[in-house]
C-alpha cells in the first residue's frame, strides 16, 4: 500500500473528437509545473496519477496542481493491489474521528467477486471498528470514503475531493496579450482568460521619470505571481512618456484620457500582431472610471482594427475583483503605492462620453505613426518564466 494522488479533469470531457488535444495538452501542462519534484506522473482510466513522491514534497505538490487550468480535483488516496484484504487495510487506515460516513464503492473490475453495495457494508464496518464513535449515515454523511476498484488491478481508497481551478487546459484557445498595469484589475484578468484556454504575454506603458522604476518592477511582481497559472509570459514594456507629452502639449485635457487609451490600443493590437497573440485583454469594467464608460470603450475598441477585445471583469463590481485578486495573491503588490501611466497628467475633469468628431480632431494634431513608431522600436522585452 502507498499513497497516491488522483488528479480529475471534467470540462474536456465534452470536447468529442478533439479531447485527446486537450487531454494531452493538460497533461504536458501538468507534467511541466511538476518538474520540481521527484515523482511519477501517469494517465489512468480519465484522470492523472502522481505516486512516488517523497512525503516531505506532499503539500507543495498538491498546492502546485491546484494552480493548473483543466483540473477539477484531486484527492490523496491508499493504492493498493487489488484484493478483498488489501482493501480492508486501506480502509483501516482511514481516519474520520466520531464524525457520521458513508462508503462509496465503484467496481469498474467486474471480475471481482463481491458487488458494490456488499463491498461497501463489509468496508463500512472496518470503518467503525477503527473510529469508535463513529456512524454510518448513507443519506446525509459528514465524510464519504471512496473506493474505487480499477482495472488496471488497483484499487484506490480516499476520503477527500480537493477542488481545483477547473477551466480549460492553457494554451488550447490560442494566445492573448493582456494590458498589465500595476493595478488590481488587470491581473485578474489575464487569470481569467488563461482560464478559459488562453496563454498570456502582457505589454506595460512606462512613463519614466513621471512614473518611477518601482512602478515598473510592480508590474513585474505581478507577471511573476500569474505566472503560476498562465504559464511563461513575455512582458513588452513600452517607453510611453513622449506620447503623453505630446498629448498634454497640444490636445484638449479633458480628452486626455481617451487619448492614451486609444494610443495604448493601437500599440497593444501592432504588438500582439507581430507576436502572435490573437486577442486583446484589458481589465476594464464597466461604470468604474471615466475611460470605462460605453462611450468610452467604444472610442478605444475602434483602434483595435483586427484584433478582438476580451474584459473579462467588465460586469464585476470592485469588491468581487478585490476577493479574486486576493485568492490569487495578487492584491498586496497591486495596492503598493506606485502610480502608473495612468495618473500621469490626468485631467480633473475628463471625458465621459467621448464624441468621435473631437477624438479625431484632436489625434489630427499629433504625429501618430512617429509616436507609435518610436515607442515599439524602444519596446523592453522581459521574460517571466516558471
Amino acid at each position: 500500500m502507498k499513497e497516491v494522488i488522483l488528479v480529475r479533469f471534467g470540462e474536456i470531457f465534452l470536447k468529442g473528437k478533439n479531447y485527446s488535444f486537450f487531454e494531452n495538452t493538460l497533461f504536458k501542462n501538468l507534467k511541466r509545473r511538476l518538474n520540481k519534484f521527484n515523482l511519477k506522473l501517469e494517465r489512468i482510466s480519465g484522470r492523472f496519477l502522481v505516486s512516488d513522491f517523497d512525503i516531505l514534497d506532499k503539500e507543495d505538490i498538491i498546492s502546485t496542481i491546484m494552480t493548473v487550468f483543466g483540473l477539477v480535483s484531486l484527492s490523496v488516496a491508499y493504492e493498493v493491489t487489488t484484493s478483498l484484504e488489501n482493501i480492508k487495510e486501506a480502509c483501516s487506515k482511514i481516519s474520520i474521528g466520531t464524525k457520521s460516513f458513508k462508503i462509496e464503492t465503484k467496481r469498474a473490475d467486474k471480475t471481482f467477486p463481491l458487488q458494490s453495495v456488499e463491498l461497501s457494508k463489509l468496508l463500512g464496518q472496518v470503518v467503525l471498528d477503527n473510529n469508535i464513535g463513529s456512524m454510518v449515515d448513507v443519506h446525509n454523511p459528514e465524510k464519504t470514503i471512496y473506493v474505487d476498484i480499477r482495472q488496471n488491478g488497483k484499487t484506490y481508497v480516499f476520503c477527500d475531493k480537493i477542488p481545483c481551478l477547473g477551466g480549460m487546459p492553457v494554451s488550447t484557445s490560442g494566445k492573448g496579450m493582456l494590458l498589465l498595469s500595476g493595478g488590481i484589475d488587470s491581473p485578474v484578468a489575464g487569470f481569467m482568460m488563461a482560464k478559459r484556454g488562453l496563454s498570456i504575454d502582457a505589454i506595460h506603458f512606462h512613463s519614466y521619470p513621471y512614473t518611477s522604476e518601482q512602478a515598473k518592477q510592480k508590474v513585474i511582481d505581478l507577471a511573476h505571481i500569474i505566472k503560476k497559472y498562465t504559464g511563461n509570459i513575455n512582458l513588452y514594456v513600452i517607453p510611453f512618456t513622449k506620447i503623453q507629452e505630446e498629448i498634454h502639449k497640444l490636445c484638449d485635457q479633458e480628452y486626455m484620457v481617451t487619448l492614451v487609451r486609444r494610443f495604448m490600443m493601437d500599440i497593444a493590437e501592432r504588438v500582439a500582431i507581430k507576436t502572435g497573440s490573437s486577442c486583446i485583454i484589458t481589465g476594464e469594467n464597466l461604470g468604474q472610471v471615466a475611460s470605462q464608460t460605453v462611450e468610452g470603450m467604444t472610442a478605444t475598441n475602434l483602434m483595435s482594427k483586427t484584433l478582438p477585445i476580451f474584459r473579462p471583469l467588465i460586469a464585476f463590481d470592485k469588491i468581487e475583483i478585490s476577493s479574486l485578486s486576493e485568492k490569487i495573491g495578487t492584491y498586496d503588490v497591486s495596492i503598493l503605492p506606485y502610480e502608473d501611466c495612468c495618473s500621469v497628467f490626468l485631467p480633473k475633469n475628463p471625458v465621459t462620453h467621448p464624441k468621435l468628431d473631437k477624438i479625431i480632431k484632436n489625434e489630427s494634431l499629433l504625429d501618430r505613426e512617429t509616436l507609435i513608431n518610436d515607442a515599439i522600436n524602444n519596446v523592453e522585452v522581459i521574460e517571466i518564466k516558471m
